[in-house]
């Protein structure tokens, strides 16, 4: 089982690597846009996948259901990726990544207290591997770009790059807790979710609209908003859709600690894509760090394996 899930995990990883370059890809729309266009479209896609099994869901799904569904919706999606938008087109793609690669040890700790996750004490020394990992590669990044980007705009989009990491931490450590003791399977919750995602796009990106007009951007030629309509599509359908059906099963099949380990593959598979965007090899300082990164994932899944570690058994499988 928890193979499987590590496997769920690292396939999610690699589609949510490459999400993080979207934002970079339309530096002229506002993050805000691409947020609320993107999880308009995954609303609209899973509404489409619901409709065979309407009465099923509608039938199972309870007022409490709702409520966490809109909380999810919010941090989760719309809220984190406009603010991992926002980081990215303001520090650029090598320092989004590595500020959400924070994220397996913020979502360690919400998880602590959840049933098969190991305490703190247990998983330090795999913390502080993927801790290393994360500065060196931080300090190489800082070293070499932050002369030429103004101070105030780094430091806003590292403040974005933070906000998004404690906005979606929150999420995956709810969504985790929630959906095994849930009666929804993976595939129906992550349905569930895009609706719910999508209407609160909308209204997300209504407000925005109503509170900052020139959120619209002006003068942008056609091409470019055929770009921006596929590239929302492919945010939505594969970084939405897909994605997160994978998360879900992997949520189902392994403790929260472990499973906040793994979402360091999607900074690795970010770095990846950003080094063949930017068509330069990593240097060695890279090398190491993301060496150190997988170092501390394996390690803490070695932790979880040893004898007395008992994972929890989810309540049904997606």
């Amino acid at each position: 089982m928890m193979k499987s899930g590590i496997v769920f995990a690292l396939l999610a990883g690699a589609i949510w690597g490459g999400v993080i370059l979207g934002p970079s890809l339309l530096p002229e729309f506002n993050a805000v846009l691409i947020s609320s266009v993107r999880f308009a479209m995954y609303g609209l896609i899973s509404l489409a996948v619901a409709l065979p099994m309407a009465a099923r869901l509608l039938a199972k799904i309870s007022r409490a259901d709702v409520g966490m569904l809109l909380r999810l919706s919010l941090t989760g999606n719309v809220l984190n990726y406009a603010l991992l938008g926002a980081s990215v087109q303001l520090s650029g793609v090598t320092a989004a990544s590595l500020i959400n690669g924070i994220m397996p040890v913020a979502i360690t700790f919400l998880g602590r207290a959840d049933a098969g996750s190991l305490p703190i004490s247990k998983l330090k020394l795999p913390l502080l591997m993927v801790f290393l990992g994360i500065v060196s590669i931080s300090l190489e990044h800082t070293g070499a770009h932050s002369s030429g980007t103004e101070l105030t705009t780094q430091l806003l989009g590292i403040a974005c790059g933070f906000c998004g990491v404690v906005s979606w931490s929150w999420y995956a450590t709810h969504n985790a807790r929630y959906l095994k003791q849930s009666a929804f399977n993976s595939s129906e919750w992550s349905t569930l979710l895009g609706i719910a995602t999508g209407n609160v796009a909308v209204v997300f990106g209504l407000v925005a609209w109503w509170l900052f007009p020139n959120l619209m951007p002006a003068n942008i030629d056609s091409s470019r908003w055929m770009d921006f309509l596929w590239v929302c599509l492919f945010l939505a359908f594969c970084g939405s859709w897909i994605a997160n059906g994978l998360w879900n099963a992997c949520s189902r099949r392994m403790a929260a600690s472990l499973s906040a380990q793994l979402i360091v593959f999607e900074t690795l598979f970010a770095c990846v894509y950003g080094f063949f965007y930017a068509q330069r090899l990593p240097s060695l300082i890279e090398l190491v760090s993301i060496a150190l990164l997988v170092g501390g994932v394996v390690w803490a899944a070695r932790r979880h394996r040893l004898p007395g570690v008992k994972l929890p058994s989810p309540a049904c499988q997606g």
